[in-house]
């Protein structure tokens, strides 16, 4: 329907003044099926700084087409547009942000606000992506939307405002940047009258204070505010035409243009107008004073600024989504939590085992008559080793320390309490050999094995069995089958391999067991200690020659304990890498299941991406938000799972008491470091996926 009282715009009149934005001979095409759709066919405008344009068109016409490529939210197929003389069809995607992010405010029919943030974060967003200062950038976007009158609902997220009240918050928005050039795609198709005419107000506001608006419409009724209408058909411009009608300001309303000042250092373009002599209309863009305070932070810090921000706004899009974030971190959370349980698992073992040495002697060497292990009851003799080889072993340099063992399960009583207990014969050196400490009183001396002396030291269990009614059993005698002995000594409680011991303990001198318990002059067993840095293996071949030499017969085996507990910490550490590559794929899995619901969180907020982008966001940008809230996923879940471990860990200890779950500071960094990185590695191609959109596609995308 045409304008009445409209007036064509004049050629050489539009020419006087310098074009902010100029498209020459620009077309766009679509590909559809084998043809290509053409949506603008062969477009030549010009637009000043200043001016209030309206395009206005059908359905189909190209007119929103026309507007993508004004925002540099889409490139033309063929043509040029240049913006203040800049040709952007040498700019790269980052290039086109930062137009986008220092011209152009964009109002969109139905707002595109994102609905985890308030109404004051939402205005934020363009200057987060310009680089401002926190300090500066709040204030405005509060002062922003107290002058647009939603002062008091600023913290308001959009489903708890008005559509009207929406449509202002994408304005101040818009402004945030300064928004040199405003691009109102239909801004009261989804208003009511009210509310459109409020709209429109302030679009003739901004146009007065000398923002360039360029307003997209069907509607005549709304191009008829604008001072210049476009008219488009079929992709091409059927009608240029001025609108005397619509009165222009000629004097800056100080409100808005003070705000664009304070924008954006790099941003800021303040448009004056005033009559010249000649009447004609000027225009003058002015940069920053010298003196104007800086708005943009310095490079590094407007990285971890930009960081801290996206950080900021991923936990934000998580909590909008408590459930789906929780379902995603599980993976995580059962793959560190498996993975950090295991290692301090092993770190226990580890450590038992160390425990285990010292509990049996460190680096001993025990010599058992036999062939071997399988044939300890061979039918020769079995009574080959014999107090001579006790002082033969003891004279070689590689040797500590030598004790006899040979015992039995026998009978013993104090008073009237009997019990069964073992009772060993050992010599002198048992106690240093075995590494047992003294809790009370003295340990038998090579005089004592000499004289057969009756004396015993007996461990704690004995002492809590025989003796619970008295604090020292030292002096009391106690009958070891047929034979008193005195006790002189009391062992220190301590654990076997196994846990804690239940067996009662009794050890006297070799002789008087072999004398006068065994009636024998054998021992069941030879424990050699070597002293400290010495090869047990090498130590074990010298014993091996030796004895072999003395018997004239390899009538012994030699039980090396110290290479028993070599292999079993190699047996340990196949079963921790066992368990550890369980825990592993279950982490991968995890990081699976994050890769894949950060792909669907792409597809489904592919609309956000395209608004991100639109208010000035790189590409870089909206990979890092990606790769920010996939690492944020990951780094909570791993934590949780630290903190499950520690769970376990103190139920396992309480449950086991031979053994400890053992975390060390280095495998809680690392656990948080791997999910961390699992995190940047199953979320970097989302993020990648994300930043690579095409914002005119993203945003059309419901």
């Amino acid at each position: 329907m045409p304008i009445t009282g409209a007036e064509p715009i004049d050629p050489a009149m539009n020419s006087v003044q310098k074009a902010l934005l100029e498209l020459v001979k620009v077309t766009r095409r679509f590909a559809s099926g084998d043809k290509d759709a053409v949506a603008l066919n062969n477009i030549t405008l010009r637009i000043c700084a200043g001016e209030f344009v309206a395009i206005m068109g059908a359905s189909g016409s190209g007119k929103s087409t026309l507007m993508n490529i004004l925002g540099c939210l889409d490139p033309p197929s063929s043509g040029h547009y240049r913006i203040g003389g800049r040709e952007t069809a040498a700019l790269g995607p980052d290039e086109l942000a930062q137009l986008r992010r220092a011209r152009f405010g964009f109002i969109f029919q139905r707002y595109h606000l994102l609905p985890h943030l308030t109404a004051a974060g939402n205005v934020e967003i363009p200057a987060v992506y310009a680089d401002t200062a926190h300090a500066a950038r709040q204030p405005r976007a509060l002062e922003l939307l107290r002058r647009l009158g939603l002062a008091e609902r600023a913290h308001y997220r959009p489903a708890q405002l008005s559509g009207g009240q929406q449509q202002r918050v994408s304005i101040a928005r818009a402004l945030m940047n300064g928004g040199e050039i405003i691009l109102a795609d239909e801004p009261t198709g989804a208003l009511d009258s009210k509310s459109g005419q409020e709209v429109m107000n302030i679009l003739h506001e901004l146009n007065a204070n000398g923002h360039t608006v360029i307003l997209v419409t069907h509607a005549p009724q709304i191009a008829a505010h604008a001072q210049r209408i476009i008219e488009l058909k079929d992709g091409a411009i059927v009608r240029d035409h001025a609108q005397p009608t619509a009165t222009r300001p000629m004097e800056s309303r100080a409100f808005f243009s003070r705000l664009a000042q304070g924008a954006s250092a790099k941003t800021v373009c303040t448009i004056r107008r005033a009559r010249s002599d000649t009447g004609k209309i000027t225009e003058k863009c002015s940069k920053p004073q010298e003196n104007a305070p800086p708005q943009t932070a310095r490079r590094a810090s407007a990285r971890f600024a930009r960081f801290t921000e996206a950080f900021k706004m991923a936990a934000s899009a998580l909590r909008a989504h408590r459930l789906r974030t929780f379902l995603t971190m599980l993976g995580i959370i059962i793959g560190i939590t498996s993975v950090a349980s295991i290692v301090a698992l092993g770190s226990g073992m580890k450590q038992r085992i160390q425990e285990i040495i010292q509990e049996l002697g460190p680096n001993t060497l025990s010599i058992f008559p036999g062939r071997d292990r399988g044939e300890r009851h061979w039918r020769g003799n079995n009574q080959t080793l014999v107090p001579a080889d006790l002082e033969a072993l003891r004279a070689q340099p590689y040797v500590d320390s030598v004790t006899p063992e040979t015992g039995k399960m026998g009978l013993v009583r104090y008073r009237n309490l009997d019990v069964n207990a073992i009772v060993t014969g050992v010599g002198e050196d048992f106690f240093r050999v075995r590494n047992l400490k003294l809790a009370q009183g003295i340990a038998f001396g090579r005089e004592d094995i000499r004289q057969q002396a009756q004396v015993a030291v007996i461990d704690q269990n004995t002492r809590e069995k025989l003796f619970s009614d008295m604090d020292n059993p030292l002096g009391q005698i106690i009958l070891i089958g047929p034979v008193p002995c005195t006790v002189i000594g009391v062992t220190q409680s301590k654990k076997d391999i196994f846990g804690d011991q239940q067996n009662l303990q009794i050890w006297i001198p070799y002789s008087a067991a072999n004398s006068k318990l065994l009636g024998q002059s054998y021992f069941g067993k030879i424990t050699v200690r070597l002293r400290d840095g010495q090869s047990s293996k090498s130590a074990e071949h010298s014993i091996e020659e030796l004895l072999a030499q003395r018997h004239g017969d390899k009538d012994f085996f030699i039980f090396n304990m110290d290479s028993m507990l070599k292999a079993g910490q190699q047996q340990n550490q196949l079963i921790r890498l066992f368990l550890l590559s369980i825990a592993v794929i279950s982490l991968i899995v995890g990081g699976i299941g994050v890769m894949n619901i950060m792909l669907v969180s792409v597809t489904e907020r592919t609309r956000e991406i395209g608004i991100r982008m639109a208010v000035g966001a790189r590409q870089s940008d909206i990979l890092q938000q990606f790769l920010v809230e996939a690492v944020a996923v990951c780094l909570s879940g791993g934590l949780i799972g630290i903190l499950l471990s520690f769970g376990i860990g103190a139920v396992f200890s309480a449950l086991v008491e031979q053994m400890k779950m053992i975390f060390s500071v280095g495998s809680i960094i690392a656990a948080a470091l791997c999910s961390t990185l699992i995190g940047v590695v199953f979320g970097f191609m989302p993020a990648r996926n994300a930043a690579r959109l095409n914002p005119v596609d993203a945003l059309a995308r419901d």
